[in-house]
Parts: structure tokens; C-alpha cells; sequence
């Protein structure tokens, strides 16, 4: 199937909790609204154990996908991790997808003691993994002996639900992730590059989101067409005054409005305008699996009525 013919996909990402009646409302409430996935991040300053509260989402829905947004490669053993996640996917019956990331965030290494590596090793660790990863979920025994990680006749249960393993999300911005994410990944995040005060929302228009995707292309050969790409929107404003507040945001950014528009971050206009504007980026870039905060869960919801015939 080509990119630009794959159909709608849609994540909503949770990071907060207050109860156990206020996850489960809101939980449910995704899948209600019609989000394709619930994403849980993984960072020590959130209120939310990914795994465990995806364990209870699995309780209490019966069609919407669970994913990690993303776990960090640093703060858990493979053989362990594998474990737990084969079993979020076996009793959750087949509807895990499994998000790695390499690490990134200096409070969590801060916090929590654990060192943090330069980005080049963290990257080769995180490259390893993967492939181990890959091991565990599908192989009886394995034996692994690599430069970071051996793993010597382990036995590798349970099984999960996905043969030979659940959907693998990798997002990157940048060449060498985006490249090892098109050889080895399921589904892969676009995603944007941080400037030197904070995110670079004019690294997240066109042009550049043209470039990372024939970096993806390049890479995976003939698998290309294999692959769900995806963008994260992290605000999503529903407003008939679209250029107004284009201006007002590119200029927090230091962006003009039209850069603002065009950026795969920022989804802004009526739900008519948004709608058009994502038909169009499945049409030119095949990006078709869409991401949004918990904030935005409401605000967006009419558009996904449109985008699936809901």
C-alpha cells in the first residue's frame, strides 16, 4: 500500500492522572471520540506509570490500540522490559504498540541518578536494543552478545499477542535515527529537531519535513511503502481567525504565519481548514497517522469525524 493511500490513523497522548475514575473516564472517552491509540509517555516527572496504566486501560476498553510515547531505552533492561510488554500485549489480545526512544531529557538522567551519555552512545545502545528486542519477542531462546547488552540462554516468555512482535514506533529528527527507523520500524515519527531555545518550529515545515522523509525513503528501500509515517501536532487551535492566530504563534517561535501554518506541529483554522490541511500532507508527504496532547482531545475530535466518515 502506498503512504498516500494509507488510511487515517489517529493517537491521542495521556500524561496525567488524578484518580482511578478520572483515568478510566478518560480512557474511555479517546475511544468514544474515535482515537485509533492511547499513548503514555515515560518521564520520572509524570503522574503516570506507562505500563501499569496501560494495563488498566487494556480493563476497561475493547478496540483502542495502547502504545508508549515513547519508553526510554536507558531506564530498562531488554530482557526485563520484553517481558512485561509481551504480557501487556498477550492480555490486552494483540493491541500494544511498542514506542523506544534512545532518551533525551536531562531532568529524568538528573533525577533519577542514572548517567547520561553522550548522544552518540545512547543512540548506538538504543540501535542494539532494537535488535535485541526483536530477539526476545520472537525467538524461544536467545543468546545475544553485543557491545552493550548479552543475553545468554534466556528463555523468552511469554509470547505476545503480534507475531513475530507488536507494531514498533521510532521517531526521529534527524538523518541517523530517521534512517535506522526506516530499516527497523513499523511506523515512524516525524518529528522535529530542538534549537538552541527550544523546539525550531521552522525545522518542522515542508521543505525540511520533505528532506527527513527521503531520508526515510532512501533507507528502507522497498519496504518504504511497508511503513505508517507520522507528525505529532502539539497545538491544535479550532478558529475561524486562522491568520491572526498564525501570526500570534510564528511569533513566539520566531516564525512567520505562513511558516506557522506549514509547520507539521501546529494545526490551525476550522475543522474544515484542518481537515484539508491533513488530506493534503497524506497526499504529499504520506504522513497519515496523526498525533495530538490530551489538551487538544475535544478540539479535534470533529475532524476526525470528517477524516474517517464517522
Amino acid at each position: 500500500m502506498s503512504t498516500t493511500q494509507r488510511p487515517f490513523r489517529f493517537g491521542v497522548v495521556a500524561a496525567h492522572i488524578q484518580s482511578r475514575a478520572d483515568w478510566i473516564s478518560r480512557v474511555q472517552k479517546a475511544e468514544d471520540l474515535g482515537y485509533d491509540t492511547l499513548l503514555v509517555v515515560d518521564h520520572i516527572t509524570t503522574g503516570l506509570g506507562p505500563l501499569v496504566s496501560l494495563a488498566v486501560a487494556a480493563e476497561v476498553t475493547t478496540k483502542i490500540k495502547l502504545g508508549t510515547f515513547v519508553l526510554c531505552n536507558d531506564f530498562r533492561h531488554p530482557a526485563f522490559l520484553a517481558k512485561e510488554l509481551a504480557t501487556l500485549d498477550l492480555l490486552s489480545e494483540g493491541r500494544f504498540e511498542f514506542g523506544l526512544g534512545a532518551g533525551y531529557l536531562s531532568s529524568d538522567y538528573q533525577q533519577s541518578g542514572l548517567a547520561q551519555d553522550s548522544v552518540g552512545t545512547r543512540l548506538e545502545r538504543f540501535e542494539e536494543a532494537i535488535h535485541l528486542y526483536k530477539q526476545l519477542f520472537s525467538e524461544e531462546m536467545v543468546n545475544f552478545h553485543g557491545k552493550y547488552y548479552t543475553i545468554t540462554d534466556a528463555q523468552a516468555l511469554p509470547r505476545p499477542a503480534q507475531r513475530p512482535f507488536p507494531p514498533l514506533y521510532i521517531g526521529g529528527g534527524g538523518k541517523r535515527v530517521l534512517s535506522f527507523a526506516a530499516r527497523e520500524a513499523t511506523i515512524v515519527g516525524i518529528a522535529h529537531k530542538n534549537g538552541a531555545h527550544g523546539m525550531d518550529l521552522a525545522n518542522t515545515t515542508g521543505e525540511p519535513t520533505a528532506q527527513k522523509i527521503a531520508w526515510v525513503r532512501s533507507a528502507a528501500g522497498e519496504r518504504f511503502s511497508q511503513l505508517e509515517l507520522s507528525s505529532m501536532a502539539f497545538r491544535v487551535v479550532i478558529t475561524n481567525q486562522r491568520d491572526q492566530v498564525a501570526q500570534q504563534i510564528g511569533g513566539r517561535f520566531g516564525v512567520s504565519p505562513v511558516q506557522a501554518l506549514d509547520s507539521m506541529q501546529l494545526l490551525i483554522g476550522t475543522v474544515d481548514q484542518v481537515t484539508e490541511t491533513l488530506w493534503q500532507r497524506r497526499e504529499r508527504y504520506g504522513i497519515s497517522y496523526i498525533v495530538i496532547l490530551e489538551e487538544s482531545i475535544d478540539a479535534f475530535a470533529p475532524i476526525i469525524a470528517r477524516l474517517t466518515g464517522r
